[in-house]
């Protein structure tokens, strides 16, 4: 019996230490920090909230909304990363952090972004607010605007940089999240200024021209792996904030604490719940998508159309699903008919899992589909006839 355990408790033991280290890893964190979120940003699936929903003091986070509304001012034209924009008397007034832009100084707008995402400048978020809206007054009534329309329930903006000490200015974690998710999805290219550690810009004002150098504030590009942003923000009223985003293996999370009690458990908790966000996800992502066939039109005289997908198809498992199982299959539309304009949806390509639907891409029209008139059908019937009598006629040579 004792030769028996000497040689089974080694295997014991072992065991039991894979299994605590397999706990430890799944384990949810246990963290200082009294308001923070999770989040994957294709998808917008929640891996850990604590007290998400609790509206507090952002900070400079506040700035997320500001860039955001920028991006969008930028997609639609109405601005342009050239364009030069003139620092008011009251955007030069604000305090805290600054890039010390001057009365009547002109930035591009790029460079202003730049201020905004590394320095944290609330000169320069002023600057862009009264370049976009006239006021930021009016700006932050379009900030407040977009959180309605996001679905941020526990969100108010008094101020476009969050410098205000107002308690009518808050946000939970969650609605950071939405709003850090919504900038990422929609314009990616906005971790290439995030991501910037440090860079030079020349103030060229009546007194000369002189060079400042841009510090990022995010410490966590340094020090964690696949960390390209987002911002962080910190006021004795809010104490220590910070949406952080890192993207590995093709997935991206956003890691939001707030209210954090000093800026090494800021950083340190940011970091650690990424590296739970991303010891539960997996991602999968279809490489093999088939050529979808041609297909027939009711109503029209043309013989095929072919079609396309609309989109991409991924799928977030926290679970540890296997991938292998997943089952793909084309569903199309009852009655396929004229008039048909293309990306007009007409049908959908379905992916299961162990029986049950994940997800689904439309399948749209790649080109037109006219509805056949009688002229289109007495064409085609003098067209088949025409050679009809051509075959014959080569037929009897």
């Amino acid at each position: 019996m004792k030769k028996l355990l000497f040689w089974i408790l080694p295997f014991l033991l072992v065991q039991n230490s894979v299994l605590l280290f397999a706990f430890s890893v799944s384990a949810e964190p246990e963290i200082d920090t009294p308001h923070a979120v999770v989040m994957e940003v294709s998808t917008g699936t929640v891996l850990y909230e604590k007290d998400a929903d609790t509206p507090v003091h952002p900070a400079s986070v506040t700035k997320i909304m500001t860039v955001l509304l920028i991006f969008e001012a930028l997609e639609k034209g109405s601005i342009s990363l050239d364009d030069e924009v003139v620092t008011s008397e009251y955007a030069k007034s604000m305090g805290g952090s600054q890039v010390y832009l001057e009365t009547g100084e002109v930035q591009t707008v790029e460079t202003l972004l730049k201020c905004i995402l590394i320095a944290s400048g609330n000169d320069a978020a002023v600057a862009m607010a009264e370049a976009i809206a006239g006021s930021e007054e009016a700006f932050v009534e379009q900030m407040n605007q977009k959180a309605a329309e996001l679905g941020m329930e526990h969100t108010h903006f008094v101020d476009c940089c969050g410098l205000t000490d107002s308690a009518d200015h808050y946000l939970s974690a969650r609605d950071v999240a939405i709003m850090s998710r919504e900038l990422l999805r929609r314009y990616p290219e906005v971790t290439e200024y995030s991501d910037i550690w440090m860079e030079d810009m020349t103030h060229v004002t009546a007194q000369g021209e002189s060079v400042f150098t841009l510090s990022n504030t995010n410490k966590l590009l340094r020090s964690y792996d696949g960390c390209d942003g987002l911002k962080t923000g910190s006021t004795s009223y809010a104490k220590y904030c910070l949406s952080a985003t890192a993207r590995r293996d093709g997935i991206r999370l956003v890691s939001v604490v707030l209210t954090a009690p000093d800026t090494k458990t800021r950083f340190a908790e940011a970091a650690e719940l990424l590296d739970y966000g991303f010891s539960r996800c997996s991602m999968y992502y279809d490489e093999e998508i088939p050529a979808l066939p041609k297909i027939s039109v009711k109503g029209t005289i043309q013989e095929e159309f072919t079609v396309k997908l609309d989109g991409e198809f991924s799928y977030l498992s926290t679970t540890g699903e296997d991938f292998s199982l997943i089952e793909k299959h084309f569903e199309w539309d009852g009655d396929i008919s004229a008039p048909l304009e293309t990306g007009d949806a007409i049908g959908s390509y379905v992916y299961t899992l162990d029986g049950a639907e994940i997800g689904r891409v439309p399948i749209v029209m790649a080109e037109s589909a006219p509805e056949a008139g009688y002229l289109d059908y007495l064409n085609l019937a003098w067209e088949r006839w025409a050679n009809i009598r051509l075959r014959n006629s080569r037929n009897m040579l």
